[in-house]
């Protein structure tokens, strides 16, 4: 029944059934989709009765079927396609379009296919074929990574999938054009090279070495003989591959008219080109000091500058003759003379001692020589032994002294060689010895020559009184002296300090000179780094002495003193204290504002850390008397004493410089106290106090700064106010007419002000 239904709808071709459109057409239509329903019937019925799995083809597998009816299917395998029974043939996957992806080559094989990158490209996982189901695709390989691949003098340029090259400046393109492809093209890269250098007149190249290529620059330098006059002396080899320039211009060395010097002359033959000379002579009664003298024309078109100096002839220093002295006037010119005598100790016989200089520039040689003075042996005196070290030239000494037993009665002891020849006369005149020296009670011997003996008290005595010399007399007895030493006790008791800076002791040393040795040592409190050590020393006789220091103020002291003999040793302790500190420098003013500015110049002291500014205010009405060493400081906010006045600021001195400007009523906190505004309508004093303190000690100096007017009436002020030097260490009181006496009401009075 199949086939019949083949051959039966055979007859219509796509052709008529897109053309023909008759009514034979129609039927024939009908006719053969009935025959196909029958064959599907009937194809569907033996299948029931057929095992389908067997029909398959090879490259087909057996399936059950999806519909649920429990019957099987034939489906051809992945990369096949067909009925799945009668066959079952190779799909070209590379047909579905760009199934690999870009920059890529399809390959279909039996039941599949694979992969591989265009020329110029790589594929991402490394392998040479591949199936983009995992991801991999083909990237551009760039080609310029690999050294020298567009050649010597190339530039590598990558493109996708491809690179070009194009050639290095100093390079050319042959055989080509420019860019190429060294895989595909003839051409490639050459060095551009000009040749030989130019030649330039009466000139050379510079270097040994010659290198012939782009961008090189040779240099060239004139012959010797020749300068450089114009132009340039490098040439340069370009792009076009020839060379640019030199346009050196090198003209003959012309080195003009030689050196004169002073007091020559010179033999030139008037030529000045290089190597030309010229030789310079002195004149007469003159030498070359120099070593040279002859000048060349160099190079360089300069005559060379010979060591040559004509000096007038000079004969030097004179010959020096032994055991002489020279009398010369250090003018050595011709005709110059030094004359020649003998030297302490020396004589001479003969008479041609003078010496002068030449015209040959040598002294004349001087016919003198000296000879040592030799005494011969000294004189023997009676009773006396020579102390003598045998020589017998002169200044030779010979010591006459007494022999044992006797002493020097009278005379000179000494005998000396003199000038002449001689000793001269020794007179010692020797007579009995007296014996040992005497003994004193508490002293010692300091020198002893057998006629006289000096004595001194032993340590720990001292002396008291009496002559201290024992003489040999001519009876041969001493007569003794009358010194007499006393004990030495002296000590340092009932050390004080008085003055803050004396000091007074008992040193019980019976009238002996005693020396002392006074260290002190001051520190501060305060001032942590200060430190003032020193040492000095101090002689006195007096049982009760007194030494005074010069201490610095404000400092704890400790003070040592030593006595040299005894050893004896006392120390006390001793505070100094605060000096009145000095006002500052101010201009007096008085003003019409209720916030004036006021200034003031100091200057910096040690003490500056523990000392402050007080500024004042005090209202004239009712305020006639300002204690300046009161220690209240009453703020504004209190007020509380008769006179209304207050302190409006606390300054420390540390933190100012050597000029300040202060403005009363800011409102601004000064310490702890509030600089509050001045009341229209009333008139105030301005009083600066400087206050130091340390410890229990406090010093302090006051001066008016200034006042200032309101609209209150204005009060008179005493003429001892003196402009810029107001000031007071204690109380000041300030002139005017007041109406309060302690807070008490009164008749106006009027006080002079002091100050």
């Amino acid at each position: 029944m199949r086939r019949n239904a083949e051959q039966s709808c055979s007859f219509l071709s796509s052709q008529e059934l897109r053309g023909r459109k008759t009514e034979m057409t129609v039927v024939k239509v009908a006719l053969c989709f009935l025959m196909i329903l029958n064959i599907f019937k009937d194809i569907r019925v033996n299948a029931d009765m057929v095992d389908v799995c067997a029909s398959c083809h090879r490259n087909a597998t057996c399936d059950d079927k999806t519909d649920g009816s429990g019957g099987k299917v034939c489906n051809c395998m992945y990369g096949f396609v067909g009925n799945g029974r009668t066959y079952c043939q190779d799909k070209d996957e590379c047909q579905l379009g760009k199934i690999c992806g870009d920059h890529t080559k399809c390959h279909n094989t039996h039941g599949s296919y694979f992969c591989t990158c265009l020329a110029g490209y790589s594929p991402s996982n490394q392998m040479n074929t591949f199936i983009p189901n995992d991801g991999t695709y083909c990237h551009d390989i760039d080609e310029c990574v690999v050294q020298g691949v567009c050649g010597e003098g190339g530039l590598c340029q990558n493109t996708d999938g491809d690179f070009t090259c194009s050639c290095q400046t100093g390079y050319k393109v042959q055989d080509g054009s420019e860019p190429f492809n060294p895989n595909r093209d003839a051409a490639h890269c050459k060095v551009i090279d000009c040749g030989s250098p130019p030649a330039v007149l009466h000139a050379d190249l510079l270097s040994s070495t010659v290198n012939t290529h782009y961008s090189t620059e040779l240099q060239y330098g004139c012959r010797d003989g020749f300068q450089w006059r114009r132009g340039l002396n490098s040439s340069v080899c370009g792009l076009d591959g020839k060379w640019q320039g030199p346009s050196l211009d090198c003209e003959e060395v012309d080195c003009g008219e030689p050196h004169i010097f002073p007091q020559s002359e010179l033999m030139w033959n008037h030529t000045s080109r290089m190597g030309s000379l010229v030789l310079y002579v002195c004149k007469p009664q003159f030498y070359n000091r120099g070593r040279e003298n002859v000048s060349v024309c160099s190079a360089r078109g300069t005559w060379s500058r010979p060591d040559f100096q004509c000096a007038e002839i000079e004969c030097g220093s004179p010959a020096v003759l032994p055991h002489s002295v020279l009398l010369w006037s250090g003018v050595s010119k011709i005709g110059s003379e030094a004359l020649y005598d003998c030297d302490v100790g020396y004589h001479s016989s003969d008479t041609e001692n003078k010496s002068v200089c030449k015209s040959d520039g040598q002294w004349s040689k001087p016919d003198y020589s000296c000879e040592e003075i030799v005494c011969g042996e000294p004189h023997n005196l009676p009773l006396t032994v020579q102390i003598w070290d045998g020589r017998v030239t002169f200044n030779s000494t010979v010591t006459y002294q007494c022999q044992h037993g006797y002493y020097p009665k009278q005379g000179q002891n000494i005998s000396v060689c003199a000038e002449n020849g001689y000793w001269t006369k020794a007179t010692l005149l020797c007579e009995a010895h007296c014996g040992p020296a005497p003994e004193l009670p508490h002293t010692e011997v300091l020198w002893d020559n057998s006629t006289a003996v000096v004595h001194r008290c032993v340590k720990g005595h001292y002396r008291h009184a009496g002559s201290d010399i024992s003489i040999c007399d001519i009876t041969g007895e001493w007569q003794v002296a009358t010194l007499h030493c006393r004990e030495l006790k002296l000590t340092i008791n009932d050390l004080v300090v008085f003055n803050e800076r004396c000091l007074r002791w008992n040193a019980e040393n019976e009238g002996y000179k005693e020396k002392y040795t006074v260290t002190f040592v001051g520190l501060r409190d305060f001032e942590h780094f200060f430190s003032d050590r020193r040492k000095m020393l101090f002689t006195s006789s007096a049982l009760w002495p007194v030494l005074c220091l010069n201490l610095l103020p404000a400092t704890n002291y400790t003070i040592t003193i030593t006595a040299e003999s005894t050893r004896a040793t006392a120390t006390v302790t001793a505070n100094t204290s605060i000096p009145v500190p000095p006002t500052p420098e101010i201009k007096y003013s008085e003003v019409e504002a209720s916030s004036p500015t006021l200034r003031l110049r100091r200057s910096t002291n040690t003490l500056d850390s523990i000392c402050m500014y007080e500024v004042f205010v005090l209202p004239v009405e009712g305020v006639m008397l300002f204690d300046c060493s009161s220690s209240l400081s009453r703020h504004f906010s209190t007020q509380q004493g008769c006179d209304g006045g207050y302190v409006t600021a606390q300054i420390q001195l540390r933190d100012l410089n050597a000029e300040m400007n202060f403005t009363v009523g800011d409102q601004q906190l000064y310490g702890d106290f509030f600089n509050a505004p001045l009341q229209n309508g009333k008139d105030y004093f301005i009083i600066l106090r400087t206050v130091c303190q340390w410890r229990k000690s406090r010093t302090q100096s006051c001066i008016i700064w200034a006042k200032t007017r309101g609209t209150h009436y204005i009060m008179k002020i005493s003429a001892l106010v003196t402009v810029g030097s107001i000031s007071a260490v204690g109380s000041v009181i300030i002139v005017g007419y007041w109406y309060s006496w302690y807070c008490k009401k009164s008749s106006p009075r009027h006080f002079s002000q002091v100050l």
